[in-house]
């Protein structure tokens, strides 16, 4: 028993082998992940993504600090974006609207990455912290590198006309679904929106 007049420890929390084994902080993400993508980001709390990973919820405090902060930690392990960069433009300025395109598709058609987008579209427009998400990701850390290094006048602004078309194409197609485009055929897709990408980020 805890003597009552014993000061409690702050910071990190008392060790267990159950809670902080091997793959807690993994746990931890892959809950919060679900909880943000079955609950949306206004109804997902800390201690509910603690208590899907099986740990006590100073632990999530401790690894990711506050729920914007596992929000985005979430988001992120979706997806690598610094591999993305390399695939596109690695195969020259020839095609890139193309491989941007499906890149970009083929997040949205993985389930796994799938939920953690729809949460960031969906909370975009009333949370800043889904908007800076959305704006991190689909512009500094894939669109405005690439189109930087593409020998183009005003790259930022082709980069945000690229993210608006496809931004746009998501919404309609994975958040209202919008028919036909929410159960066309991906490829179809693709070759309908490489050409506008590639006119984006390569005509001068």
């Amino acid at each position: 028993m805890t003597d009552a007049s014993t000061p409690r420890r702050r910071g990190r929390p008392a060790r267990s082998g159950a809670q902080e084994g091997p793959g807690a902080r993994e746990r931890i993400l892959g809950a919060a992940r679900t909880e943000f993508a079955e609950r949306g980001y206004d109804k997902t709390t800390m201690r509910g993504i603690a208590r899907a990973a099986g740990v006590d919820a100073a632990l999530v405090h401790h690894y990711y600090g506050s729920k914007d902060d596992v929000f985005v930690a979430a988001i992120e392990v979706s997806f690598e974006p610094a591999m993305a960069v390399t695939e596109i433009l690695g195969q020259g300025t020839d095609g890139i609207g193309e491989r941007l395109a499906r890149y970009f598709i083929g997040v949205w058609e993985n389930p796994v990455s799938r939920g953690p987008l729809l949460v960031v579209i969906r909370s975009a427009l009333t949370h800043e912290t889904a908007a800076k998400v959305l704006r991190g990701f689909v512009l500094r850390r894939l669109l405005e590198r690439i189109a930087a290094e593409l020998e183009v006048p005003d790259p930022k602004f082709r980069a945000e006309l690229a993210a608006s078309h496809m931004i746009g194409i998501a919404i309609l197609r994975y958040v209202i679904q919008v028919e036909p485009l929410a159960s066309a055929d991906p490829e179809e897709i693709v070759s309908q929106v490489a050409p506008t990408l590639q006119r984006y980020l390569t005509e001068v």
